[in-house]
């Protein structure tokens, strides 16, 4: 792969009760665990959060460049909701995630959006990241 971008990260500490950061300093995050995974659910980010973030900003992207081929673009007011959820793999050992994707204030018609949120799929490079590993839920609102 001819690789145009690359971005480096580093966590420190406990890993997700620590620190991450970029290594141009555009991200510095303290990392908190939830709650519902036994921490104490402090003031900082997690990873799932993070991941959310950019698959929503990512998909976006990839909804824009194919909507915008296809001579059919979204609306400027179109957002991409991410649900990131964690929990035990059932498909192996250790854990897995449980992402969905909605597209909503697009401006589309049922079918043309449906449509397009399959070759969005296709291009987004998270989406390429997580197929056939983590099922993607899609759907548009």
């Amino acid at each position: 792969m001819d690789v145009l971008y690359t971005a480096r990260a580093t966590a420190s500490g406990g890993g997700r009760d620590g620190r991450s950061h970029t290594d141009d300093g555009k991200v510095d995050v303290s990392l908190s665990v939830p709650k519902a995974m036994g921490g104490d659910d402090g003031p900082g980010t997690n990873p799932e959060q993070l991941f959310a973030t950019g698959y929503a900003a990512c998909y976006l992207g990839a909804l824009r460049l194919v909507a915008g081929k296809a001579g059919t673009p979204v609306g400027p007011d179109t957002q991409v909701h991410a649900t990131v959820g964690f929990g035990p793999n059932t498909r192996g050992e250790g854990y897995n995630l449980d992402i969905s994707l909605k597209v909503t204030d697009h401006g589309l018609d049922a079918a043309v959006i449906e449509d397009l949120i399959q070759k969005a799929h296709a291009v987004c490079p998270y989406s390429n990241a997580t197929r056939n590993n983590v099922d993607v839920a899609l759907s548009a609102g």
